[in-house]
Formats: C-alpha cells, sequence, structure tokens
C-alpha cells in the first residue's frame, strides 16, 4: 500500500475533498484497530446508526493459553472476523467503521480489513500500551493515515496526552487524543479528528 488515500468519489484535487450539497453522498472507510479487549467493539457499537455487525465468540478453555484475560477478567466473548457499523457525520459523508479482531492469530485478516480504507484509529489502554505496538507498526509501514486513541474511563488512572505519546513513541504528525469509547460523542469527535487528518494528508500529497 503506497501514496496517499484516496476517498472514493473523490478527484485529485483539493476541491475533491470539498463537500457538494448537489452530489449523493460519499461513503468512506475506516478501520478501527488495537489490541484484544481495548474496546473496539464498544467503539463501533456506541456510534453505528445501524445495528452492528458483531462477530463475537464466547470464551473457551481452549483459548486460555492463548489470550492473556489478565487486564480483562470479565471478558468472556471476543471478535473472531470483524465488528461493523455505519454513521453519517454529514449529511454527504457516510462512515463505514470496521473493528479488526485484536489477537495475534487473526492478524492475517487485516490487509483485506484495510483494503481501501481511508485512514485507522488505533485504540489504546494505559493499562498496557505495548498490546497497539503491532497496529502503529502496522498503519506507519502501509502509509495509512491513523491516529492514536487513548480509551479512559472510571477507575483507570488518567495520563495526559503528551505522556502517552511519549510513552508509545508516536510521531508528532499523528493525531492523539483521550477518549471514552462508551460516549457517543466521544467517539464522533475522534472519527472528526481522523477525516480531518486524512483530507489534510491528502492534500499534501502524502
Amino acid at each position: 500500500m503506497s501514496g496517499a488515500p484516496r476517498i472514493p468519489g473523490a478527484d485529485d484535487s483539493p476541491r475533491g475533498w470539498q463537500t457538494d450539497r448537489a452530489r449523493a453522498p460519499v461513503a468512506t472507510k475506516i478501520v478501527i484497530a488495537g489490541g484484544f479487549g481495548v474496546g473496539k467493539t464498544t467503539f463501533v457499537g456506541s456510534v453505528s446508526e445501524i445495528t452492528p455487525l458483531q462477530t463475537e465468540a464466547l470464551m473457551t478453555r481452549a483459548s486460555v493459553d492463548v489470550d492473556d484475560l489478565s487486564a480483562v477478567p470479565q471478558k468472556l466473548t471476543t471478535t473472531v472476523a470483524m465488528d461493523f457499523g455505519r454513521i453519517t457525520l454529514e449529511s454527504d459523508l457516510v462512515l463505514y467503521l470496521f473493528g479488526t479482531p485484536g489477537q495475534q492469530r487473526f492478524r492475517f485478516m487485516w490487509d483485506d480489513l484495510v483494503r481501501g480504507a481511508i485512514g485507522a484509529v488505533v485504540m489504546a489502554d494505559t493499562q498496557r500500551l505495548e498490546d497497539c505496538w503491532p497496529a502503529l507498526d502496522y498503519f506507519e509501514s502501509c502509509g495509512l493515515p491513523y491516529l492514536v486513541a487513548v480509551n479512559h474511563f472510571e477507575g483507570t488512572t488518567c495520563y495526559s496526552a503528551e505522556d502517552v505519546r511519549e510513552a508509545l513513541s508516536v510521531p508528532s504528525r499523528v493525531p492523539l487524543t483521550v477518549m471514552d469509547a462508551r460516549r457517543r460523542m466521544s467517539v464522533i469527535d475522534v472519527l472528526q479528528q481522523l477525516v480531518r487528518h486524512a483530507m489534510e494528508g491528502a492534500k499534501a500529497g502524502r
């Protein structure tokens, strides 16, 4: 994957990114990635205007030695293919959200899920930041615009965005924000930031 991502229906000039009320809505694809149990399914479900498609399977004893549940002992299910949802950000901008499975053994599916996306949200949990490193490495290597969304909620330590950026060694050009995947407006704000970031990158020819 190389070159700047392109929104279907947009031309190659900066004007192609401008909204046009007279034309049909532009449909774009966003990928939601991150470690196991970081909140990707919750993220998609919080904003989807359709009933989300979820491929959740019950955790079984067979996964005990494969999936580390120490940080999420209450987790009983896991995504085995993808989560899918849709949200209309503007009257002419529709986002299709694809949540990736978090476990390493499902990583082979990422290339198919990412194909055609304009950007990605990499979710991070400050209790286990290392779990999002594979996703960070993946999007850096393929050149897809992404941002980092730290999923913070009651009962967890709140760190500043800059502290998390330093801990993850995230480049300054990559947006990093603190959010709560359970709150619709918090998730919408993340998606708006990602769309702006992707647009800026496309205009700059990145």
